[in-house]
């Protein structure tokens, strides 16, 4: 079965992304490289690194990238998402942010960035920036557990992987089941619903990046230069 790197938060940052595909060639057996959005971010041009997201390089993972959050305010102020604007931007870091975010980025990459995706459907795997409600939903370990099955049964899938808050975490909610009463015209009937078990995964940001196994549901929380073979925080 295939087994998958899941990488965000490279904010234009091409000799992180360099070290990354440096990292994944060391460990091989990896099949697929995801890029869980974030590939921009004010503080330093991006240019040369989106050049080479689209245009990857022989013998490197070609990546399978989505939107994140600061894609989506760029994309937002440009006016590819009709009359909204980057106003969460705005109010979290100011309009000098929202300025560099502009200046990081040639107009040539936008229609680029546009076409990406809100995510991917694997298996029974959704992969997301934030979840299923929203590019910017802030999942953590912390999160309720009724939130984090609302986010997801949004997709009916049974893994979440999520990249927004930058965290490695794994958060387990175990099989159980749902009974309801149904009263009609032939009388009262009691239902059992059974819920799989299901997980909520952080996969990190920036150095730290997540690796799945398909076949096995093994999840290995890495960081960029950590030996190979060893176990990473929080390995489930």
């Amino acid at each position: 079965m295939a087994r998958w790197a899941l990488v965000s938060g490279l904010q234009g940052d091409l000799a992180l992304y360099e070290a990354i595909q440096r990292d994944l060639r060391q460990l091989g057996r990896v099949d697929t490289l995801f890029v869980l959005g974030d590939l921009i971010g004010p503080d330093r041009d991006a240019n040369a690194l989106l050049a080479r997201l689209q245009d990857p390089r022989r013998g490197e993972l070609a990546p399978q990238c989505i939107y994140g959050w600061w894609e989506e305010q760029l994309l937002a102020e440009r006016g590819y998402r009709g009359e909204r604007r980057a106003d969460p931007l705005r109010q979290q870091f100011g309009q000098t942010a929202l300025e560099a975010l502009e200046q990081a980025v040639d107009p040539g990459h936008l229609a680029w960035l546009a076409a990406l995706q809100f995510g991917f459907i694997e298996l029974d795997c959704a992969l997301l920036h934030g979840s299923s409600a929203d590019v910017g939903d802030n999942l953590g370990p912390d999160s309720s557990p009724l939130l984090l099955l609302d986010r997801l049964t949004r997709m009916d899938v049974n893994r979440l992987f999520t990249a927004r808050s930058g965290e490695q975490f794994s958060v387990e909610l175990s099989g159980g089941g749902i009974a309801s009463a149904v009263r009609d015209l032939a009388g009262e009937r009691q239902l059992q619903q059974v819920v799989p078990q299901r997980k909520v995964i952080g996969i990190g940001s920036g150095l730290r990046y997540t690796l799945y196994d398909q076949g096995s549901d093994r999840i290995a929380f890495r960081t960029v230069g950590q030996q190979a073979g060893s176990r990473g925080r929080g390995f489930a």
